[in-house]
């Protein structure tokens, strides 16, 4: 059971200001909790608050189905669990694909992550300055997606 103040400040948390973000529009990958993975360069697959930042972030990259000019143009990937702003990964001006036709960006940046949701509780993990800035305007946020798979595309409503 979770507590009825946590759901009630979880219910409460702020919207991500993505008009704040300078791309029109922005990908973001939709992760569950970690879980073990049987795979030669990573533990887990997944978001868990407990990995080292060096795990998180081979936790948090993949393979995926995207546009992966798109990704690279939007500058900024949110990670989300249940909805919200969990992680965020820059970085992402270079791609591979492989066989299956999936997508990855070997030079993503983990900028920062929550080490607790419900407070939050933010850790900073790029010295970058614009990633630093894009993880305090993301990290902790509500942020809603659909798409029927990992990644999904918002709009930031930017003029451009």
């Amino acid at each position: 059971m979770v507590p009825l103040n946590t759901v009630q400040a979880l219910s409460a948390r702020r919207h991500a200001p993505l008009g704040q973000i300078e791309a029109k529009e922005i990908a973001v990958v939709r992760v569950d909790a970690a879980q073990r993975a049987d795979e030669p360069d990573r533990d887990w697959i997944g978001f868990a608050a407990f990995l080292s930042p060096d795990d998180l972030l081979k936790a948090l990259r993949g393979w995926w189905r995207c546009d992966a000019a798109s990704v690279a143009a939007g500058g900024v990937l949110p990670v989300t669990l249940s909805g919200y702003v969990v992680a965020v990964l820059t970085g992402l001006d270079r791609w591979e694909k492989n066989a299956e036709g999936r997508h990855a960006f070997p030079d993503a940046r983990l900028a920062g992550y929550v080490t607790d949701l419900a407070t939050p509780q933010v850790t900073l993990t790029s010295n970058t300055n614009g990633d630093r800035r894009l993880a305090e305007l993301l990290l902790g946020t509500r942020l809603a997606s659909r798409s029927g798979g990992a990644i999904a595309y918002v709009s930031t409503h930017t003029a451009s």
